[in-house]
């Protein structure tokens, strides 16, 4: 039973970091990465569709991404679903090949994006933490229910505990990587 919280609170707690990482691939570094373009939607024969799904996208220098749409028709709607993003991008087109360079960062905009970084692994701290009260609440629960012995609690406390520190250590871990990468000129 306790191993069940246990198991269940660390599924809580991957699905925070991965939320982290996916959070961290969408803060745009000075560096071009395929990940920047996941969030954007394609206006698909009336459907809104990954641009993953109906384009390749490449890295064709350190400072630009290539996209290659598998049907030349969208090209327009790419171009457009890439321009009304947030991500500040220009697409330049060049026959059926979209190229999108990525400017250079101002010192203002990687500190601002640092904040970001930071407010995010907030969020993926609070969630973390979410799911060991959760946790924690469900063996308090047993023992009033006199389920579980108050030592069966005290060591299910402890291991959950354990689940929290280690995922909290992967948060710190994950935004020191994103800083340095951020302030990398």
């Amino acid at each position: 039973m306790i191993n069940e919280i246990k198991t269940e609170a660390e599924i809580k707690m991957t699905k925070s970091i991965e939320a982290l990482a996916s959070a961290f691939n969408k803060i745009r570094t000075g560096r071009a990465h395929p990940s920047i373009l996941d969030s954007v939607m394609v206006n698909y024969y009336g459907q809104e569709t990954p641009l993953r799904q109906v384009a390749s996208v490449n890295v064709e220098d350190s400072r630009t991404l290539t996209v290659s749409p598998w049907e030349k028709n969208l090209v327009p709607q790419i171009e457009k679903a890439i321009m009304t993003s947030d991500l500040g991008l220009n697409p330049s087109t060049s026959g059926d090949l979209i190229r999108l360079p990525m400017p250079m960062l101002t010192e203002e905009t990687r500190k601002n994006m640092v904040k970001q970084a930071r407010a995010d692994a907030e969020h993926g701290r609070v969630s973390v933490r979410n799911a060991r009260r959760d946790a924690n609440s469900t063996l308090k629960e047993l023992l009033k229910d006199k389920d579980i012995s108050e030592d069966d609690e005290r060591r299910g406390e402890e291991e959950v505990q354990k689940l929290t520190d280690r995922f909290i250590a992967e948060v710190e871990k994950l935004l020191k990587g994103k800083e340095e990468d951020l302030m990398a000129v």
